[in-house]
């Protein structure tokens, strides 16, 4: 029965131990890094053998390739895409052409990614930007203005689900304003919750009817002082499923990262404890993969509800396009070369 984590693996293909690990515990999905990716007919064997090793065809297979500095699939056998950051520049001198940029954008990842058996692109990244913010997000950002990153947002998403892949919104309620990189240690923001509520939480309240978000690994002083937003009962209840409406499926950013204390089985069950649905789990060390699978309960109730509703999310929505000029079209508003 499938259980209520997302797991990544070690390296560029599935290992014998590592299949037997699957087909038992038997994740909701795969998540794919770079170590994961060498060319196209290597990254569709991989993500078809997750799916016989699991014996769902739909199973999700996610990646983050959200342009710029965070992309998985890289030249040579993949395009370049630029950060986030350019469709708000473009929005700040034309709304239309920093919509349609964004939007082509989204649009022509989804292809690459729908070749590949890869069915899930961890974006629209809706933190709003801050002057003070952490590097680890900086160009990641679409813009300082919620309703920027609103709009922006919205044309991702229409262009990801144009090119049949679902989108994931990260990183809620909002991480524009940590200055520390949660890969690392555990940001602390000390806003008014009314600040939160005029900027940062703008963009996912308005895009609450998505099918899928990732929480963010940082304390909110003002909310719950003692827990990072994934581990805290009070910041999911009150506000990610209250005050922001959000009833989609609520996944963890990365449990490996060293925002979070104590040991992997621990963070893992912290984090269901607090209302998280699924628990993302990166590394690939199959001894953490253990830990996650141990901690995890089986999809059901309300999470198998979500889990149903996101896999369906955006159908009809799909476009057949001449990609060739899309790319010419995105290129000419970008500024990319060819």
């Amino acid at each position: 029965m499938t259980k209520a984590f997302i797991s990544g693996c070690a390296g560029l293909t599935i290992t014998d131990e590592e299949a037997r690990f699957f087909t038992q515990e038997d994740p909701w999905g795969l998540i794919l890094f770079r170590r994961n990716i060498e060319t196209p007919d290597q990254v569709r064997a991989l993500t078809s053998a997750f799916r016989d090793c699991v014996g769902r065809p739909d199973a999700p297979v996610l990646i983050d390739q959200e342009g710029g500095r965070v992309a998985r699939l890289r030249q040579p056998h993949w395009p370049e895409f630029p950060p986030q950051k350019l469709f708000g520049d473009l929005f700040a001198v034309s709304v239309e052409k920093g919509c349609r940029a964004a939007w082509l954008g989204a649009r022509l990842i989804a292809d690459e990614l729908q070749k590949l058996g890869i069915t899930v692109d961890c974006l629209p990244l809706l933190d709003v930007a801050t002057p003070h913010m952490s590097d680890a997000i900086g160009d990641r950002a679409l813009s300082q203005d919620p309703n920027v990153v609103t709009a922006l947002g919205r044309a991702v998403v229409q262009g990801l689900t144009a090119g049949g892949v679902l989108p994931v919104m990260k990183h809620i309620p909002g991480h524009g304003r940590g200055t520390v990189d949660s890969h690392l240690e555990l940001p602390k923001v000390g806003a008014s919750l009314p600040e939160l509520e005029t900027s940062d939480f703008l963009p996912f309240a308005s895009l609450k009817d998505l099918p899928m978000g990732m929480t963010a690994h940082i304390v909110y002083e003002a909310i719950d002082p003692d827990h990072p937003a994934t581990q805290s009962k009070t910041v999911i209840h009150e506000i990610i499923r209250g005050a922001l409406h959000f009833d989609g499926l609520l996944m963890s950013d990365d449990i490996s990262m060293n925002a979070l204390a104590g040991s992997i089985r621990d963070r893992a069950e912290r984090s269901f404890e607090a209302g998280c649905d699924l628990v993302l789990h990166c590394n690939g060390a199959l001894d953490e993969m253990r830990q996650v699978a141990e901690g995890a309960p089986v999809l059901a109730g309300k999470t198998q509800e979500r889990c149903v509703h996101a896999l369906s999310f955006g159908r009809g929505d799909r476009q057949d396009s001449q990609i060739d000029e899309l790319w010419v079209e995105f290129r000419s508003l970008t500024g990319l070369a060819s």
